[in-house]
């Protein structure tokens, strides 16, 4: 067995300490040491988009991610993108209204990684939408819901910063 690397980083605003084995990936460090199990492993090849999450606010794919890497970083999953248990991130609750999600599988991931392009591009056209989410791979929806839900968002997000 390696040796165990202790660790320490911010996980959806709380301090989290743990440690792992230098090859353990932040996906699986996420998902068992965590308990954020919204963080999904599809492919474990960073193709697939199921398992991205804000790493200091930028969107990584946490399984091409080691955890010892993320140590003192802030990290955000989508259980820590809305500001408390009782209410939704814009993207969520657009997910929602468009039926921007089918199975659920991918829908984690989507929804993080459409947060952090919206923060980037908070007034998208339907190009760019479709280019900010080619790296999430969904097999259920076809897409139209998703970015539907993404158009939502930035409208909603754009009414919150007034």
């Amino acid at each position: 067995m390696a040796d165990q690397i202790s660790l320490s980083m911010m996980v959806n605003g709380r301090n989290r300490r743990g440690s792992a084995e230098p090859r353990l990936t932040l996906a699986d460090f996420l998902r068992e040491q965590a308990l954020c199990t919204g963080v999904h492993l599809g492919c474990e090849h960073g193709v697939c988009g199921s398992c991205t999450v804000l790493v200091d606010g930028e969107a990584v794919r946490s399984c091409l991610l080691f955890a010892v890497q993320a140590d003192g970083a802030d990290i955000t999953t989508v259980e820590g993108l809305a500001p408390d248990d009782e209410t939704l991130h814009p993207v969520q609750e657009a997910f929602r209204d468009c039926h921007g999600l089918q199975c659920g599988f991918c829908t984690p991931g989507f929804v993080v990684s459409v947060a952090a392009f919206l923060e980037a591009n908070p007034d998208p056209s339907d190009d760019e939408i479709r280019h900010g989410i080619a790296g999430n791979l969904c097999r259920c929806t076809g897409y139209q819901g998703i970015v539907a839900a993404t158009r939502q968002a930035a409208t909603a997000m754009k009414g919150e910063g007034q």
